[in-house]
């Protein structure tokens, strides 16, 4: 985002906001990883204490996208851990937000990518490829869908049917 930040872009379009075309994300998520700001293009999944497709997004060329990840807000398993997220740096995502845990953190805080998640826990997720991919989904109050382009930083997270000129 090159040095604009999440607030200024709210500042400079209010009227965005006002018509839902931008939206903000509850501050719920911890932040991780070495980019505490990045951006890209969405592409979204859902599913429940399963990691099965969330690898494997990760093992797909990112082309600076984000993969957002409906989890369910579950606290019970971590579906996100430190070798995919390294799979993601290698593969060119910007960067992973989880409405869900994450685990093996040193890792991940090790790796250059952004990650946001609600905690972290040290159990692994299921392993039965049970989800869907690229549809609507609602995390923190807002609804996100697939090819919406999302703005990180510090201050937050902003959802934008389009990409912002910044």
């Amino acid at each position: 985002m090159a040095l604009v930040t999440t607030a200024e872009v709210c500042d400079a379009h209010s009227s965005l906001i006002g018509s839902g075309d931008l939206r903000v994300l509850e501050p719920v998520f911890q932040i991780y990883g070495r980019r505490p700001v990045f951006s890209g293009p969405i592409v979204t999944l859902k599913v429940f204490e399963d990691n099965v497709l969330v690898r494997g997004f990760l093992e797909e060329k990112g082309n600076g996208r984000v993969l957002v990840v409906d989890g369910g807000g579950s606290k019970r398993c971590a579906i996100l851990g430190g070798n995919p997220v390294v799979q993601a740096q290698n593969n060119g995502w910007a960067g992973i937000v989880v409405n869900g845990c994450i685990r093996d953190v040193d890792e991940i805080n090790g790796c250059d990518i952004g990650v946001r998640a609600l905690a972290s826990h040290p159990m692994k997720a299921n392993k039965k490829g049970i989800g869907e991919k690229q549809v609507p989904i609602t995390i923190a109050g807002t609804r996100i869908n697939d090819g919406e382009w999302l703005y990180a930083d510090t201050d937050g997270i902003l959802i934008s049917r389009t990409e912002l000129a910044v």
